[in-house]
């Protein structure tokens, strides 16, 4: 097809003529290294609705040939219906040789049942089984076929996208999972997928394979027959070039192989054969589902004869446009560049001088995947003069320096040191060498102004577009591309206002430019320098050391497991030859370089014998290169046998009667994995069924080997397949291309495979010997393949379970399906590990779910997951997705924390449910967030929820929350009970009116005012909901009886929001309400006089917004009906009649001295006065009271919240009444708890009785309205503010508390020294102080505690490792390490050598070593621990400097990892371990659960990095110059480490070796320990703590990085701790945490 191949603005125009300009041309498909093709990536404008389409179509061009069995299909089928016709499967018809229609009507058959002949049928030499009108059916069964229009085109666009193609498949499908009547489609695609069925016989039907891609129209032209396929996002070939880490799991290569292969199976069914299997071929989606294009070569739709191959291959080709009329067609006429590349040949002809240098960089960057048209992956050519004068060999001026990047030159290697030395990931250049941005500037006077308008600049602006060829090269940093070389018409504008790009003034015109210009680039001095060039952008100076010298290291990925399409690929791996015979093979004129190098090169090659050694260097040279990059062209295609000169499967041949009856059987057995049978339900979901594990294995791969040599294939077409699966599966292990072509010649003369084929593992390496064997017969056939061992059971479970999802239909119908097929029990018959592989395919219809229905779906589906999943597999896969879901039944949220544990939960799910409460929420999701809020406060505790629930919501008041927010804050009070809200939560509401009072009181923007307003409003009407559940005494001293009532401090603003103003009023009457007339009189009247004098002798309307008064909050202050104040002054009858009412008109007057005053006022204005004692006139003024919106979020609105509750145990009130007085008895069951608390000694106050009764008021760390801003954020956002201060101490033992570890928010475990000196363990309940279980089962000091992730067990080490349960305290197992283990003389553990008392004691004397072991710590000993949950390992760390392994599933000793010594006198003990590596996601699977690295610390200061699966040490170094008292790891890339000598470091282990850390200095001690959060990090050292912020550059003073020390003081009187410090753990979500002292407290400090 390449001399069909047209240029792209001719393809472009053809399309435009063929639909219309609403179908858009993105990019062409070249099919060379020129910018010809016959493809184009094309969407449509928009789709039937006028909606945008952002899905994009491959259009592939096909001219019309005479003997063309598709051709003549398409013709014969136009023909014959006269009309289009769409494709679909009808359920009648199925695969039934009987019927008189197939597919819908688009094959008829005759009355033989046997296909239509259409001209050219009967002669064609490839119709196997079948003839060529049912095999293109079967093939392209869904495809619309018609003329070219663009209307047709839109509605083909508008189906796929909106997935009605085969949609009625998967509803078919979905029946028959429920056991209904589903009609013929369920069965058949299980068949075509290659299930068992029912039928004796198959025949191709109207179903296509979900690995084939979906042919969506085929449509007809008067010279060209148009196929259109949708595109995916990726090709192997990408995958493998850019993207190699994306396959790297095993099992995504094996499940990759299976489909192709299950593909192949169908299409060999059918009795033809692909052709030409290579990996631009083969589609891959966004999760790596892979579609086989059959639609792209003409081998594929039908097979030359060897005669027109050679005539085809005989012809002279010529490079260029097939239009005669066009523009380019002599553009490249001169070029020596065939269609098809070999680089091998290309780069010895280049060598010798024989191709230019502008053709062989077009090689380049064809096999480097830059694509023509693609402005994000453009080919790239080197700016090789500066234009400053014009290019002259025998002159230096005005050449670029090829040795060095466009980016070095244009920023240079200043700024490019500084980059790299300061950067997080150390890099010189941030972007591509050619951006979008530089080629649509570049080409700016040709693209299309909305082009620009998107990659430039949104605005247009022509005049900033460079106007000269000197002035565009002095601004791009970016190198140059092709068409400067090439093609004139670059320089000329299409657009109005942008002038012609400007030629230099050496040269006459653009024409004579480009000559001049090519010149340049195919000079000498160029082509001495080229090489240098090319190893920069393509070469091995993009990688390692040399990448760095050449200050030529590019930023990489963020996610290196990200997809992407488009890269740089490095193409060589040594440095690129200098080209050798330039002078030779010139032909752009002569220079002086060139007669002097030929000239010198003749006499020395006639008399000289060093300069012949010297070429056959350089020739040795040049080979040897070219031998490293043979891989750049692979082979993947079988050469058919051409003994007998004809094709094998003509008809002409003898043996075709014989060939065509095995092969219709092989293909029957082919369609069906065993005995056909009756296909159930029962029987599918049986098939899933998951096996034993080690059923299969290598001696069943020699097995199945054995049986292969038994089975013979009949078609070489279809060895020629097979042979090319061998040699992808091959590669895909290898990452390199099996074949070249010398080693595939090679291979065909005598049989000898590649020497890197034994690097493949013993079953990869069977099974390609087995597809690449030279006796094709011999070859396994799919259909065999299918069956080996080499393909896992979880594999095909997988596959049965994923292919219906992978059908062209509805989002709603595939998520259906999958929740049906789970809920019927697919995922548990597959097992856990096959569940969580098919997770990443489902997870996408989750979070798209929109609708109702299609959110219960999901959360049904979700369900299901949540059964089968491994508790590692739901941290990493379901719960970041719920995070994109408002799926917020109570249930499964309990269920997920169940699961994962309330860390996960407090970090992934608890934000996202707080953010349905704010923003404009939708009402049903706001009621579930509200129900679980709620009912999850009493078990997360009240530091947990004033930090994570109540501040939170603080913090949106004024933005939005909705009523259930306000709910949650009230309901939260009445479940913690009275003293709760006067004690944390009053205090803090009325520390926020306060603040907003001030804020009212400043000159601020209206929007600051109107926030102002509205969080002023929720507040008070969170108080107004928190006053039903206090008594009347606490309202009077709580609110009421200090000097400054919030409710008065608001009325008497003057310049208060009117509407803050009127909910104020209201409020204080239902608090007057509450607590009496008496009380109101002795506590309220005396402030109320104030306000009653300033009202009655204002003159003026406040200047409050009437218009924000009365548009505020209208929907929730609803205050007597539709009546809203409109000034200042209307307070006086919203408050005077009210109160007269309440204590009577007498005491009124009596306190409120203005009283005559006012009343003429409401007489004059409001027709108010009072007639007689106890009534006022009946105008509804009274009824503005008696509407006040008390405590709304109890009224009956808010039912579906209440109902919940009662589900999930809680004790929520369900009143529906809105009075005070329905809710004070609500109060009562909330204080259960106040009479079972033991009291506390030293502590004697009432609030002792309460859990949590030690946690401080938040109100205590407000700061003012800026405070708003720090709460409820996560944990990476702003670092931690710390007062170190200690709330509360508790004695946790008898010495040094030596040892903690936080179970959960309220449960932690104390390792200290008890009584006699011997190691104890302690577990509290921080909620009530209380030790709920300890373990005595020690003999000596206990060094380290771990909290086991397995049910309810500790491990704690005093030399041995104890393993007890932390219930009952009872020990389960003991773990000791025996002499011969160790490799060192020494005593049974059970009669080890004890630490004396003085021993003991020294070291609780000692308070910078107090819990630091001895160097001379016995070598048979343990000396810390780290546990790697994933794989629930503990690694713990021995006296000899070795890293022993123990299971703790099965109380085993594992492995022992034994590091190189350091010292040479006696070993190190380890001191300290930690461990990272991210779970990292690939194909919605956890690639690796494992740790990355091990890092362990040494009482010598060095530090060792273990390689986490082979155990080897990939660093050693000294890290400190004492005792590293701890490792941690906050990132997978950074080790945090401390010493004794009072440093702090961070390591990048990013960095080369040596590593260089940032040291933090400032403590005046040694550190102890520390403790991190998110990117804070906690030191202690002695009696102090000090905070640093990973992610916020240190204060630096003479380039030192410092951490300020505080000394800890205890809360309640100022005073000093003294006692030092030991251990720190931290409390992340109750912004707390805890030290362990050497006087055996243990301190709970903020």
């Amino acid at each position: 097809m390449e001399e069909e191949s047209e240029c792209f603005e001719c393809l472009q125009l053809r399309i435009k003529s063929d639909f219309s300009e609403q179908v858009f041309f993105n990019h062409a498909i070249e099919t060379s290294a020129f910018p010809f093709g016959s493809s184009a990536i094309v969407n449509i404008s928009g789709t039937a609705d006028g909606e945008a389409s952002g899905s994009q179509f491959i259009l592939q061009y096909m001219p019309s040939r005479e003997k063309n069995c598709f051709i003549n299909y398409v013709n014969e089928y136009i023909s014959d219906s006269g009309e289009i016709t769409t494709r679909s499967s009808d359920p009648d018809i199925g695969g039934c040789q009987d019927n008189d229609v197939v597919n819908g009507g688009i094959t008829s058959s005759d009355d033989s049942g046997s296909g239509k002949s259409f001209s050219g049928n009967t002669t064609c030499s490839h119709s196997g089984r079948f003839s060529c009108s049912r095999t293109i059916t079967s093939l392209a069964p869904v495809a619309r076929v018609g003329m070219s229009s663009y209307s047709t085109f839109q509605e083909v666009s508008a189906d796929f996208l909106s997935g009605l193609i085969e949609d009625n498949v998967l509803d078919s499908l979905d029946l028959f999972i429920e056991g209904k009547a589903s009609g013929r489609d369920s069965v058949n695609f299980l068949s075509v997928i290659g299930l068992p069925s029912f039928q004796e016989d198959t025949f191709p039907g109207s179903l296509r394979h979900p690995n084939i891609a979906p042919v969506l129209a085929i449509f007809k032209t008067s010279d060209h027959v148009n196929v259109v396929l949708p595109k995916t996002p990726y090709n192997l070939e990408s995958i493998l070039h850019f993207n190699p880490n994306a396959l790297k799991s095993d099992w995504n290569r094996r499940f990759l192989i299976y489909q192709l292969l299950s593909a192949l199976s169908y299409i060999h069914g059918l009795g033809i054969s692909h052709g030409n299997i290579r990996p631009s071929n083969i589609m891959l989606s966004d999760s790596l589902w892979s579609w086989l294009r059959l639609w792209n070569e003409p081998e594929v739709e039908f097979k030359l004869t060897l005669q027109e191959s050679e005539h085809v291959n005989s012809e002279t080709t010529r490079t260029g446009c097939c239009n005669t009329g066009c523009r380019s067609y002599g553009l490249y006429a001169d070029l020596k560049l065939s269609p098809t590349i070999d680089w091998h040949s290309c780069f010895r002809q280049w060598w010798k001088g024989q191709l230019s240098n502008f053709e062989y960089l077009l090689v380049l960057n064809r096999l480097a995947g830059r694509r023509w048209g693609d402005h994000t992956f453009h080919p790239v050519m080197p700016w090789v003069i500066d234009f400053s004068s014009k290019p002259d060999d025998n002159c230096d001026a005005g050449w670029r320096d090829l040795s060095k990047s466009k980016w070095r030159l244009a920023k240079g290697d200043e700024q490019l040191d500084f980059t790299y030395s300061t950067s997080e990931i150390p890099h010189h250049v941030s972007d591509e060498c050619l951006s979008e941005l530089a080629v649509c500037s570049y080409k700016a006077r040709r693209l299309p102004l909305s082009v620009l308008r998107m990659a430039v600049r949104s605005v247009y602006e022509p005049n900033e577009y460079p106007s000269t060829m000197q002035r565009l090269y002095q601004w791009t940093p970016d190198e140059c591309i092709p068409e400067f070389y090439c093609d004139a018409q670059i320089f000329k504008s299409i657009h109005d206002g942008m002038a012609d790009l400007a030629v230099p003034s050496w040269a006459e015109s653009p024409e004579d430019f480009i000559k001049l210009h090519r010149d340049a680039l195919e000079s000498n001095r160029v082509s001495f320098q080229l090489h240098h060039w090319i190893d920069i952008t393509f070469g091995y100076k993009m990688s390692g050391q040399a990448a760095i010298a050449a200050k030529n290291v590019m930023l990489p990925l963020s996610e290196p497991m990200m997809l992407k399409s488009t890269g740089r690929r490095q193409l060589f791996t040594q440095p690129h030859p200098i080209r050798h015979a330039t002078a030779k093979g010139k032909r752009y004129g002569s220079n002086k370089y060139a007669k002097v190098w030929t000239q010198a090169n003749e006499m020395h090659r006639e008399t000289s014998l060093l300069s012949e050694t010297a070429y056959l260097q350089e020739l040795e040279q040049a080979s040897t290169f070219s031998e490293h990059a043979r891989h750049l062209n692979a082979c993947y295609h079988y050469p058919l046998n051409r003994v007998t000169g004809k094709n094998n499967s003509s008809l002409g041949d003898p043996t075709t009667d014989t060939f065509s009856k095995s092969k219709s059987k092989l293909s029957l057995i082919d369609r069906n994995y065993q005995v056909p049978y009756k296909m159930n339900p029962i029987s599918f979901l049986q098939y899933m069924k998951e096996e034993d594990e080690g059923s299969s294995g290598y001696p069943d791969l020699l097995l199945w080997k054995q049986k292969l040599s038994s089975s013979r294939l009949c078609s070489e077409d279809v060895a020629g397949d097979i042979f090319s699966i061998g040699c992808l599966l091959a590669e895909l292990h290898l990452c390199r291309p099996l074949f070249d072509p010398i080693s595939f010649a090679i291979y065909l003369e005598d049989g000898t495979l590649p020497g890197f084929l034994q690097d493949l593992p013993p079953d990869i390496k069977l099974l390609a010997e087995a597809c690449i064997q030279k006796d094709w017969m011999r070859r396994p056939s799919a259909k065999f393949l299918l069956e080996s061992p080499y393909f896992p059971k979880t594999v095909k479970s997988s596959y049965l379970f994923l292919a219906p999802l992978q059908l062209v239909a509805k989002d709603e119908t595939r998520l259906r399906y999958a929740a049906n097929l789970a809920k019927h029990g697919a995922l548990k018959e597959m097992g856990a590990f096959a569940t969580e592989m098919c997770t990443a395919y489902c997870l996408p219809l989750i979070v798209n779910a929109v609708s109702d229905i299609e959110a219960e779906w999901a959360y049904m589906l979700l369900k299901e997951f949540m059964k089968c999943l491994t508790m590692q597999a739901i941290k990493t896969l379901i719960v970041p997705t719920i995070q994109k879901v408002s799926l917020l039944q109570d249930s499964f949220v309990r269920e997920i924390w169940n699961r994962v544990g309330k860390q996960a939960y407090l970090e992934n799910i608890h934000p996202l449910v707080l953010s349905n409460l704010c923003i404009s929420p939708d009402k049903s999701s706001a009621s579930s967030a509200s129900v679980l809020l709620i009912s999850s406060s009493e078990e997360l505790g009240v530091p947990i929820t004033i930090h994570q629930t109540i501040l939170p919501l603080v913090h949106c008041f004024g933005k939005g929350l909705c009523a259930d927010g306000i709910d949650v804050l009230v309901r939260i009070g009445g479940i913690f009970g009275e003293l709760f809200i006067v004690k944390q939560m009053v205090p803090l509401l009325k520390n926020v009116v306060r603040s907003f009072i001030d804020v009212s009181c400043m000159n601020k923007p209206d929007p600051v005012q109107n926030w102002s307003a509205l969080a002023l409003i929720d507040c008070m009407l969170t108080l107004d909901g928190l006053v039903a559940f206090l008594t009347e005494d606490v309202i009077v001293k709580e609110l009421l009886e200090d000097l400054s009532c919030i409710y008065i401090g608001v009325l008497m603003q003057k310049h208060m929001e009117i509407a803050v103003l009127q909910f104020a009023a209201t409020a204080l009457f239902g608090i007057c309400q509450r607590i009496g007339a008496d009380l109101t009189v002795l506590h309220i009247l005396p402030k109320l006089k104030e306000l009653f004098d300033e009202l009655a002798f204002s003159q003026e309307i406040s200047k409050g917004s009437t218009t924000v008064g009365r548009n505020l909050k209208v929907g929730k202050i609803k205050i007597g009906g539709d009546f809203h104040i409109e000034s200042r002054m209307d307070l006086v009858l919203v408050l005077y009649p009210s109160f007269a009412s309440l204590l009577g008109i007498e005491k009124l007057r009596q306190g409120c001295a203005a009283w005559l005053i006012l009343e003429q006022y409401l007489l004059r204005h409001h027709n108010w006065k009072w007639e007689y004692a106890g009534e006022s006139s009946k105008n509804g003024s009274e009824n503005i009271i008696a509407r006040r919106p008390v405590a709304q979020g109890f009224t009956s609105e808010y039912n579906p919240a209440k109902l919940l509750l009662n589900g999930v145990g809680w004790s929520i009130p369900q009143s529906q009444g809105r009075s005070a007085k329905n809710l004070i008895p609500q109060r009562q069951p909330l204080k259960v708890h106040q009479s079972q608390v033991l009291m506390h000694e030293g502590m004697s106050y009432q609030m002792n009785h309460e859990p949590w009764f030690w946690f401080p008021s938040p109100a205590t760390i407000w700061d003012g309205p800026e405070f708003l801003g720090r709460v409820g954020i996560q944990k990476d956002d702003l670092p931690w503010k710390i007062r170190a201060s200690v709330i509360y101490s508790i004695r946790a033992h008898h010495g040094a508390v030596r040892s903690l570890a936080v179970q959960d928010e309220c449960t932690v475990f104390t390792a200290g020294i008890g009584q006699g000196y011997k190691g104890t363990v302690q577990k509290w309940e921080l909620s009530r102080t209380n030790c709920l279980s300890s373990y005595h089962g020690h003999e000596e000091v206990v060094n380290d505690i771990c909290i086991l992730s397995s049910s309810g067990r500790v491990a704690s080490c005093d030399g041995t490792v104890h393993i007890w349960n932390s219930q009952t305290g009872k020990q389960v197992l003991v773990i000791a390490e025996s002499q011969t283990e160790t490799g060192h003389p020494t005593s049974h553990p059970s009669s080890a050598p004890k630490i004396n008392s003085d021993q003991a004691n020294v070291l609780n004397l000692n308070t910078l070593s107090n819990g630091i072991l001895s160097s001379a710590f016995d070598s048979s000993l343990y000396t810390c621990m780290h546990l790697l949950s994933s794989a629930e390992t503990l690694v713990v760390g021995t006296g000899n400097g070795s890293l022993r392994f123990i299971d703790v599933a099965r109380g085993q000793k594992l492995h022992m990892w034994r590091g190189e010594s350091t010292e040479s006198s006696f070993p190190s003990l380890i001191s300290a371990i930690c461990s990272t590596g991210s779970d990292r996601m690939q194909g919605g699977a956890v690639v690796s659960t494992l740790p990355s690295f091990i890092a362990a610390g040494l009482s010598s200061g060095h530090c060792k990095l273990f390689d986490a699966k082979s155990g080897n040490v990939i660093s050693s170094w000294r890290a400190h110059d004492g005792y590293v008292t701890k490792l941690a790891t906050p990132e997978e890339h950074l080790l945090v480490s401390s010493s004794l000598d009072k440093t702090l470091r961070v390591w990048d282990l990013r960095m080369n070796l040596p590593l260089q850390p940032i040291i933090y200095r400032g403590h005046s001690d040694g550190i102890s320990s520390f403790s991190i959060w998110g990117q804070d990090v906690i030191s202690i050292s002695r009696n102090r703590i000090g905070l640093l912020s990973l992610s916020k550059s240190a204060n630096e003073t003479d380039g030192q990085h410092h951490i300020i020390p505080q000394k800890l003081y205890v809360s309640d009187n100022g005073t000093r701790s003294l006692s030092a410090l030991s251990c720190i753990s931290i409390l992340p979500f109750s912004r707390l945490f805890l030290i362990g002292t050497e006087d055996g407290y243990m301190r709970i400090s903020c």
